[in-house]
């Protein structure tokens, strides 16, 4: 999805201009962004100057809140989360359950640090970095 933040929390941006943008079908964005509203990530206004805003400031959302709200636990097996798997009865003596809360850890460094904040300033020096340059020379 595109990146799109204003700084006036009273504007909007409709869905069809975030499916155009996003390069995406609108009936797809539309189920993410009734999702993303229940979680309170993003707000919706009606009426002919409606569409969708950020619930909260891109500084406070974190792609671990997004992806766990949307996903679930990050945690790429089940043994490894606070909800184990209760099935096992070598989980004591698993070797393969370390690594495993190792790479959910390292997963959720990167996930629960990156704010969306970060991704419009990362996205905005991607455009300024592929925007051509030109040096006349006179």
């Amino acid at each position: 999805m595109a990146l799109q933040y204003h700084d006036n929390k009273n504007e909007v941006v409709s869905i069809n201009e975030i499916a155009k943008n996003g390069d995406m079908p609108i009936k797809f964005l539309e189920q993410i962004l009734l999702a993303l509203r229940r979680g309170g990530f993003v707000k919706s206004r009606r009426g002919i100057k409606g569409g969708f805003l950020l619930g909260k400031k891109p500084a406070d959302i974190t792609i671990g809140d997004v992806v766990r709200f949307i996903e679930g636990p990050i945690e790429p097996i089940s043994c490894v989360g606070d909800e184990c798997y209760k099935g096992c009865k070598d989980i004591a003596n698993c070797i393969f359950r370390n690594v495993w809360k190792e790479v959910t850890m390292a997963i959720s460094l990167v996930v629960d640090t990156v704010t969306f904040e970060d991704l419009v300033v990362k996205y905005k020096e991607t455009i300024l970095h592929l925007s051509p340059v030109y040096d006349y020379m006179i």
